[in-house]
C-alpha cells in the first residue's frame, strides 16, 4: 500500500475507502475530496493505469483484485490505458479548492488529464 497516511481509519476501512475512491475516479474522471486523500488516491490510480497499459491476463487479474466494479476494469483497459500508452506517469492532476465550510479541511479535485 503506497504512502504512510493513516487517514484516521483502521487498515481495512482505509483500504476499502481508497479502493472505492479509485474506482469512482476511474469511472467518472474526477472526484472532490480532501488533499491528503487525493494524494493517496493519485498514487493508487496511477499504479492501476500503469498496470493496465500492459493489457495481458496477469494485469487484468491484478486490476480486478483492486477495482471494485468489472465495468470500470473494462473501461480502464479499453479507454483509459490506451490514452496514456506513450506517457510515463503523471496521469492525474490535483487542484486545490480551499477550505471546506464545516471543518476547514483543505479540499481538492483530482482528475484524469
Amino acid at each position: 500500500m503506497p504512502g504512510t497516511r493513516k487517514l484516521g481509519r483502521a487498515t481495512s476501512h482505509r483500504t476499502a475507502m481508497l479502493r472505492a475512491m479509485v474506482t469512482f475516479l476511474l469511472e467518472n474522471g474526477k472526484i472532490e475530496t480532501t488533499v491528503t486523500r487525493a494524494k493517496e488516491v493519485r498514487s493508487l490510480a496511477e499504479k492501476m493505469i500503469t498496470i493496465a497499459k500492459t493489457n495481458d491476463l496477469h494485469s487484468k487479474r491484478l486490476v480486478m483484485g483492486f477495482v471494485t466494479k468489472e465495468a470500470v476494469t473494462n473501461k480502464l483497459f479499453t479507454e483509459i490505458a490506451p490514452k496514456y500508452a506513450d506517457r510515463n506517469g503523471g496521469y492525474t492532476r490535483i487542484t486545490k479548492l480551499g477550505p471546506r465550510r464545516g471543518d476547514a479541511a483543505e479540499m481538492a479535485i483530482i482528475e484524469l488529464i
